[in-house]
């Protein structure tokens, strides 16, 4: 791991600690970013080279860490006619700072989560057919409650979500471990009742062209719209609390995976089971 000695992260976790929530709560606090990119993975399962989309938005010290982290990466090497090839697939990643103590100011950084999709090709994606975003609840609206809810849904051949369910919700406030709760539900229950009347293009060719259902991950955002204009925030430090991971009880074992959950850009999708595989840790420590 590396040492940030930044100020934004503190800002960032300072802003919602400020929320006023019990010391408990706001200890869990963390500020993170995401970033996408791409990764070139060589026969031998080494990264040939990567990229990070925005770079000049991107603090030099979180360069440096994906850089180091990058380095250590192994992935399952990519076959084409039974010979490893050199493969190229989009990638994000969530870097997160969390203090390093309870009373300390200084924050330990990390890549904490990544998602490493497909060569992709035309017609080899699964993508929105159609999408209607949930309704901000009224009460979430006048608590000041922002969040971010990670959906898992089973996706049928026809395209139709088949089951949903919220894997995880992350809030951008901080309350007693009861009004967590409450915020949660509050945020998950709209998600996932919209989720089940969206649809979606399906693989027509490819290797997942006749998979009989889908199991894919999704984030909904929930974000206050404080100055008239959604902000640009890539490459800056947010603050959250994360929730816990709940994996629904329809997933079975084989498609389970040990990627991460919150490591998607809002309007990104991601098909469990499939994607570059990597076989060491996302982070070295």
């Amino acid at each position: 791991m590396k040492r940030l000695f930044v100020g934004l992260a503190a800002l960032a976790i300072a802003g919602v600690a400020s929320a006023g929530g019990p010391g408990a709560v706001r200890k869990r606090v963390e500020a993170s970013m995401i970033l996408t990119g791409s990764v070139t993975v060589a026969p031998d399962g080494s990264v040939a080279s990567y990229e990070i989309d925005k770079k000049d938005k991107v603090p030099a010290d979180v360069l440096g860490l994906v850089q180091n982290t990058a380095a250590a990466w192994r992935f399952e090497p990519v076959l084409r006619d039974g010979h490893a090839v050199n493969a190229r697939a989009p990638m994000s990643l969530r870097i997160v700072a969390r203090r390093e103590g309870a009373d300390s100011s200084d924050f330990v950084a990390r890549v904490a989560g990544a998602t490493f999709g497909d060569e992709h090709k035309d017609g080899e994606q699964i993508s929105y057919a159609e999408r209607k975003a949930p309704g901000y609840p009224m009460a979430a609206v006048t608590d000041r409650v922002e969040g971010v809810v990670i959906l898992l849904m089973k996706v049928g051949h026809d395209g139709k979500v088949v089951d949903v369910s919220a894997e995880q919700v992350n809030l951008g406030v901080v309350g007693s471990d009861p009004d967590m709760r409450v915020w949660r539900k509050a945020l998950a229950g709209p998600s996932v009742l919209a989720a089940r009347d969206w649809t979606f293009h399906i693989p027509s060719s490819g290797p997942h062209a006749n998979d009989p259902f889908y199991i894919v991950r999704a984030p909904v955002m929930f974000r206050l719209n404080r100055n008239g204009a959604a902000a640009d925030t890539y490459g800056q430090w947010t603050a959250y609390v994360p929730g816990p991971k709940e994996t629904a009880d329809w997933v079975k074992e084989d498609r389970k995976d040990s990627g991460s959950t919150d490591a998607l850009p809002d309007g990104q999708l991601s098909l469990v089971g499939s994607g570059l595989k990597l076989l060491t840790p996302v982070s070295s420590s």
